[in-house]
């Protein structure tokens, strides 16, 4: 009792901070085994059970701060707002990914366009799986409750560089040195959260980012492909920032957000 209640005195003081070092905590150590070594069906579960890190941390926090747990969850999950963000947090991904076949083609890389058929069932297969169990379930802790909490602190632009930092490094265990690829993706998703307040919506472009990455480019892997990824996300992460001027949809925040 004494440990849970200076925990919950931690979390009062610094809440930000508190959820950050759970997650961590959290997801790395569910993820200790598969880096040992540990595969098979226990790995894979280990795995799986890691993605819920944020999620539970901020849940934790929220406890142990006096907030209702069960009213965070429930006012994340916003059905309600206009088409035109499903088609943004579905088809940005593809899009993007798929232009940037084009491209690559000009580079003079041979685009395998009869890869086409089997990239598309790839994509709905990894779609579906990234969005239940594969990486999705992050949201809730990284934009339902830490993006708010860092924009109260800074603009939306350092808040949104700050988040990304974090986030990319939670991947470290997984993806090593590829940490870095989350933090290219973030200003897509504070737009999204700032401008719907819709934790379903980033779980969808969480899952349409991922297959895009891994299956919407029809060439074979090299340097001149990461180094056009790169680029590719770095000027259209440019161009989200120009025409909002660096707020990211703040100002356009959805009543409940405010």
């Amino acid at each position: 009792m004494r440990s849970g209640s200076a925990m919950a005195r931690w979390a009062g003081r610094r809440p930000l901070l508190a959820f950050v070092v759970l997650a961590y905590a959290i997801s790395w150590t569910l993820w200790l085994p598969g880096v040992l070594g540990v595969g098979g069906a226990p790995g894979y579960a280990l795995l799986v059970a890691g993605a819920f890190g944020p999620a539970l941390a901020a849940a934790l926090v929220i406890r142990w701060t006096g907030g209702s747990v069960r009213g965070w969850f429930r006012s994340l999950w916003r059905v309600r707002v206009p088409l035109r963000f499903y088609a943004y947090a579905i088809g940005l991904p593809v899009l993007l990914f798929g232009s940037l076949n084009l491209v690559l083609a000009a580079l003079g890389e041979s685009v395998h366009l009869d890869r086409a058929g089997d990239a598309a069932l790839s994509f709905l297969g990894t779609f579906v799986v990234v969005g239940l169990i594969g990486g999705g379930q992050e949201e809730p802790g990284w934009r339902g409750f830490a993006l708010d909490r860092f924009q109260e602190r800074h603009s939306p632009l350092a808040a949104t560089a700050l988040l990304g930092v974090v986030w990319g490094l939670w991947h470290l265990p997984l993806y090593g040195i590829g940490f870095v690829g989350p933090m290219l993706f973030v200003v897509f998703y504070t737009w999204l959260w700032n401008r719907t307040g819709s934790i379903l919506l980033c779980v969808l472009l969480h899952a349409a980012f991922t297959p895009s990455l891994e299956h919407l480019l029809l060439v074979d892997d090299n340097l001149t492909v990461d180094l056009v990824i790169l680029g590719g996300l770095l000027a259209a992460a440019a161009v989200l920032v120009l025409l909002t001027r660096g707020r990211l949809g703040y100002d356009h925040r959805p009543a409940g957000l405010r």
